[in-house]
């Protein structure tokens, strides 16, 4: 189990967020906090204190007004410590080299490879042919969907309850659901997941206990889990849920970004961990 850092951009702002709250309308988002730092400055304190494989997403649609100015500041983020960070946030086959050679270690992609609902092959295989397999974090950003009962077009849904994936900034629900055989499919085409929890993302309300049981159950390459942590017991019953082989960050709970979790605390218990 490792800590794995954040860069959460939006507007062109170093920001915290409630997950669910984001509208590309307008522009807009719940905000626990808003850094009076840059992003540059975070990615050289990860660089400084040698905390690899953190993420930097940019919250904006690609054709919002914000999205240049927040792409300003990651890339600043990304010459800061070349390597040392993933991107994600508008990640197509076409502009995933840009970000490699600009610095990112790997691209984060969701909505690129989710396409009307479900995954689109084509998208996926140019995207691996554009910068390689071990340069790809899919990411299976998700919320719970309670199926039994429904009711479609005057017939029960034969459709089954679980944590199913979301697209475009958290906003649209896809018809694929995270079960063990959906990860061996995907594992063949990405180095990591990253698995954002969208309904306690930014609420500092506790973790989705049975996702995590989900994902450690299966771990068969590296994964990281974000959403709800907001204490240390959280990241002892992460590392205890997950078998030990989930990654997780913190993010609106961390004393970085105004909450109560001291940063240099979570590199030393992480520390001890990774022993």
């Amino acid at each position: 189990m490792q800590f794995r850092p954040c860069i959460d951009i939006h507007n062109g702002k170093v920001k915290q967020i409630v997950g669910s709250s984001l509208k590309d309308r307008g522009n807009l988002a719940q905000e626990n906090f808003v850094s009076e730092q840059d992003a540059a400055f975070y990615a050289n304190m990860y660089k400084e204190d040698g905390v690899k494989g953190g993420h930097i997403i940019l919250l904006n649609a690609v054709d919002s007004e914000y999205f240049e100015e927040t792409k300003r500041q990651a890339l600043k983020a990304l010459h800061e410590y070349p390597g040392g960070l993933q991107i994600g946030g508008g990640i197509t086959a076409e502009n995933a080299p840009f970000y490699i050679k600009e610095g990112a270690s790997h691209v984060i992609v969701t909505s690129y490879v989710f396409k009307d609902g479900k995954i689109n092959y084509d998208n996926l295989k140019k995207l691996v042919q554009s910068v390689g397999k071990n340069r790809i974090v899919l990411d299976l950003s998700c919320r719970y969907i309670e199926k039994s009962g429904m009711i479609e077009d005057n017939r029960k849904s034969t459709e089954t309850s679980g944590y199913y994936v979301v697209t475009d900034r958290w906003q649209k629900v896809t018809k694929e659901r995270i079960t063990h055989a959906f990860l061996d499919e995907l594992a063949e085409y990405c180095d990591e997941f990253l698995i954002h929890a969208v309904d306690v993302e930014g609420k500092q309300n506790g973790v989705e206990t049975e996702l995590i049981k989900l994902l450690g159950s299966w771990g068969r390459i590296p994964m990281t889990y974000a959403g709800g942590v907001h204490t240390y017991q959280d990241i002892e019953l992460t590392k205890e849920l997950g078998e030990g082989k989930i990654n997780v960050t913190i993010g609106s709970a961390l004393d970085l970004f105004g909450g109560a979790l001291k940063y240099k605390e979570i590199l030393k218990i992480m520390g001890e961990e990774n022993d």
